[in-house]
C-alpha cells in the first residue's frame, strides 16, 4: 500500500491533535526526521474514551461469533500487507526487517486465537446447597480498555491485549509510545478496513502522562493494561487507587540463563543464545541477560559466544543484511554505555565491543564481558541493550541463588539435557516463566505472566482473555422441586 493514515484514530476517524501539536519521528539509525505526526493531550484522550464508551453497549451486544469476523478480517489485511508494514515499523523501531515482519505476522496468529477464544469464553453451574435454589456464574466484558504500550515490540504489545479485550466485547483506547506511533495507527487501519464499528478501537498519540492521568481519572475505563518501566507501573498503582481502577502490568525484566554442565552442544547454546540476546538490540522485556554457565563449560561457551558475536553485522534494519538494529534513542544508548562503563570500572571484562559505533544512528556494538559479580550494574539493572555478561558457576544451588537475586521475575532460561534438572530448576526458579531448551517465552495459547516487580495479571492463552471479563454470579431462588 502507498497511502496510510498516520493520524490519530478517534470514533472511527482519522485526526490531528486537537492542541494542533505534532512530533518529529526520529529514524534510529539514522537520526534524521521521517515525519511529523500528531501529538495531543489530555482532550484527545478524553474524546477516544467517549468514542469507546459510545461505541460500546453496541459491540458488548454482538455475539462472539460476530466479533471474530472482524478480528479474522484485521488479520487477513494485515496479512496482505506485512512487507508494505514491517517496513514502516522499522523505519521508526530500527529493528531488523526480517524481525519487524516476523512481529507483524505474529500479530495476524494472536487475532485468529482470540477470534476463537472469544467463543470460549464459558460460565459454571453450580450445585447448590438448597433444592430451591440455582446457581451459575457467566462473563462478561469490562467496558472501557486503556492500553498505553511501549516502543520494543510495538505491534505485539498492542495486538496481545487489545485482540483480547476486543474478542470479549470491550472497547479500546490505545496510546502508543511517540517514537512508534505509526505502527498502532496501521492497526487501526486493518481494524477500519475490516469493517470495525466506529469507536470500537482507538488509537491517541501524545504527552504520555497527560493521557494516562485522563484514563485513570475516568471511571469508564475499567481497565489499563500497561507495558513498560516497573518505575512507571507504580505510578499506574497509585493512580488506579483513587478509581479502582483494575491493572494488567508488564514490566520489566532482568532474565537469568543457566547452562548446566551436560549440554552436549555447548556451541549451538551459546551461538543461540547470542541470536536471542541480541534481538531488537536486547530490547527485549524476556530477553535473555544474566548467562550463568558452569565452570566446566564456560571457557566452551566463551569462546562460541565471542566468536558469534564479532560475526553479527550492525547496521539499518532495512539492510536486509543487517543482524542487529540501533537502540531506540539517544538516551537508551547513554544508559547501555553507562552500565558497560560502571561495569568495566568495577572489575569486570569486555572481551568484544564495548562502545557506540561510529556515524550517525543509536547503535552500540554487541557487547560480551567477563567477571560480572552481583554488585555490577550489568548484573541488577535491566540493561536492554545488546550486552551479554557470562558469569561461571560451580554448585546449581549458587545459580539459582545468584539468578533469583533481582526484583524482576519475568522470564528466566535453562538449557539441559536432564529432565530431572529440568524439572528442579523450573520449580526453584522465581520467575513467571521458565523456557528450557527454548528462546522465546510467548506465544498466543500459552500465559504470559511474571512474578515480583514485574508485573501484574495475565497476557495471552485462556487465562489472559479472561482477565478482560467481569465474572457474574447469579442466585436464582424459589425454584420448584
Amino acid at each position: 500500500m502507498s497511502e496510510h493514515h498516520f493520524q490519530q484514530y478517534i470514533g472511527g476517524a482519522w485526526q490531528t491533535a486537537d492542541n494542533g501539536n505534532t512530533w518529529d519521528l526520529v529514524n534510529p539509525a539514522t537520526e534524521e526526521v521521517i515525519q511529523q505526526v500528531p501529538f495531543g493531550g489530555a482532550a484527545d484522550a478524553t474524546a477516544a474514551i467517549e468514542a469507546a464508551a459510545a461505541a460500546f453497549s453496541g459491540w458488548a451486544g454482538q455475539t462472539p461469533y460476530q466479533r471474530a469476523e472482524y478480528l479474522l478480517g484485521a488479520a487477513a489485511h494485515i496479512a496482505q500487507h506485512v512487507d508494505d508494514f514491517a517496513r514502516i515499523t522499522t523505519q521508526e523501531s530500527g529493528k531488523p526487517l526480517g524481525e519487524s515482519a516476523a512481529e507483524w505476522r505474529s500479530s495476524t496468529n494472536y487475532l485468529r486465537y482470540y477470534a476463537e477464544q472469544g467463543k470460549r469464553v464459558y460460565g459454571q453451574i453450580i450445585p447448590a446447597m438448597k433444592p430451591s435454589r440455582r446457581l451459575f456464574t457467566f462473563r462478561q466484558p469490562l467496558g472501557v480498555v486503556g492500553t498505553i504500550t511501549a516502543w520494543n515490540f510495538p505491534v505485539y504489545n498492542v495486538m496481545r491485549a487489545v485482540g483480547a479485550a476486543l474478542a470479549v466485547g470491550n472497547t479500546v483506547v490505545t496510546r502508543p509510545s511517540e517514537y512508534t506511533p505509526r505502527t498502532a495507527m496501521l492497526i487501526a487501519e486493518a481494524f477500519e478496513a475490516a469493517g470495525l464499528p466506529s469507536g470500537v478501537f482507538n488509537v491517541i498519540n501524545g504527552e504520555p502522562e497527560a493521557m494516562g492521568q485522563v484514563m485513570l481519572a475516568d471511571e469508564r475505563v475499567r481497565k489499563i493494561h500497561f507495558t513498560g518501566s516497573t518505575r512507571v507501573g507504580k505510578i499506574l498503582m497509585d493512580g488506579a487507587s483513587q478509581t479502582v481502577t483494575r491493572l494488567g502490568l508488564e514490566l520489566g525484566g532482568n532474565a537469568p540463563v543457566i547452562v548446566m554442565p551436560d549440554v552436549a552442544d555447548i556451541a549451538e547454546v551459546a551461538r543461540t543464545g547470542v541470536t536471542w540476546k541480541y534481538r531488537n538490540a536486547g530490547q527485549v522485556c524476556v530477553s535473555p541477560q544474566r548467562f550463568y554457565v558452569h565452570a566446566s563449560r564456560v571457557e566452551e561457551f566463551t569462546e562460541a559466544a565471542v566468536k558469534a558475536t564479532e560475526g553479527m553485522r550492525l547496521g539499518n534494519g532495512l539492510d536486509e543484511a543487517t543482524d542487529v538494529g540501533p537502540l531506540i534513542n539517544a538516551g537508551q544508548r547513554e544508559r547501555v554505555e553507562r552500565i558497560v562503563r560502571e561495569t568495566e570500572a568495577a572489575g569486570a571484562e569486555v572481551l568484544t565491543g564495548g562502545a557506540r559505533a561510529d556515524g550517525a544512528g543509536y547503535f552500540y556494538q554487541p557487547t560480551v564481558v567477563m567477571g560480572v559479580t552481583p554488585s555490577m550494574p550489568l548484573h541488577r539493572e535491566e540493561v536492554f541493550g545488546p550486552v551479554l555478561p557470562i558469569i561461571p558457576f560451580e554448585e546449581v544451588d549458587e545459580a539459582v541463588a545468584l539468578a533469583n537475586d533481582t526484583h524482576h521475575g519475568l522470564a528466566a532460561f535453562v538449557a539441559t539435557e536432564n529432565l530431572y534438572s529440568a524439572l528442579h530448576l523450573t520449580e526453584r526458579l522465581e520467575f513467571g516463566m521458565v523456557c528450557v531448551n527454548d528462546w522465546l517465552p510467548a506465544t498466543p495459547e500459552a500465559p504470559f505472566v511474571g512474578a515480583k516487580q514485574s508485573g501484574l495479571g495475565i497476557e495471552s492463552g485462556a487465562a489472559g482473555v479472561a482477565e478482560y471479563t467481569e465474572l457474574k454470579t447469579v442466585f436464582l431462588g424459589g425454584v420448584s422441586s
